[in-house]
């Protein structure tokens, strides 16, 4: 994935894009912003061709765990190749100190049959099965998770031995739910 892009609630927010690459691009930011300033096909800046600049502005909002990703067509194409991050903002208040890890999950698309082969986080593929994150009981542990896997609707999250308290879109200060298992459709976080 691209780089966690992070802020706090209310932060005016400029993200210069330069269009280096070979083909159009746009960033589309979930959210709350103008529709000038979104990369979705028919909004905002349009699809930005190789050369272009374009520079996307608008205040930070809601707080939660938001996503970016590349929109222009084809859509599925963009994604797979990694064209997505996190986009966080912190409630202007802050929250609780915690050790954070930021998660993406994501597919790879390996013999190109529109169906995922492997599966991953931060497109590591197995890496917490292999190297289990140690907590510490009375420890908090931060995890905001994004579920960008493409080809599949749904993915889940679930913990061994422990259950956990989730924050859905991360834009309440009050668990929704308390489990050990919870499924993500795509974009969801």
């Amino acid at each position: 994935p691209g780089p966690t892009l992070r802020c706090s609630e209310g932060d005016r927010v400029r993200i210069h894009f330069i269009n280096a690459g070979s083909h159009p691009h746009t960033i589309h930011f979930h959210g709350i912003h103008p529709h000038e300033m979104d990369g979705v096909p028919g909004a905002g800046p349009g699809e930005i061709v190789p050369g272009q600049v374009f520079t996307y502005e608008f205040d930070a909002q809601p707080f939660g765990c938001h996503l970016y990703h590349c929109h222009a067509i084809p859509l599925k194409r963009h994604i797979h190749k990694g064209l997505y991050g996190a986009f966080i903002v912190d409630p202007a208040a802050g929250r609780a100190p915690a050790r954070e890890f930021m998660m993406m999950m994501n597919g790879f698309d390996t013999n190109f049959d529109g169906e995922n082969e492997v599966y991953a986080v931060n497109s590591a593929a197995f890496q917490y099965q292999v190297n289990p994150i140690p907590v510490k009981i009375g420890h908090l542990v931060r995890i905001y998770l994004v579920n960008v896997t493409e080809f599949d609707p749904l993915n889940s999250f679930h913990l061994h031995a422990g259950f956990f308290r989730i924050y859905r879109t991360g834009t309440n200060l009050r668990s929704d739910e308390y489990t050990d298992t919870a499924m993500f459709c795509q974009g969801e976080r």
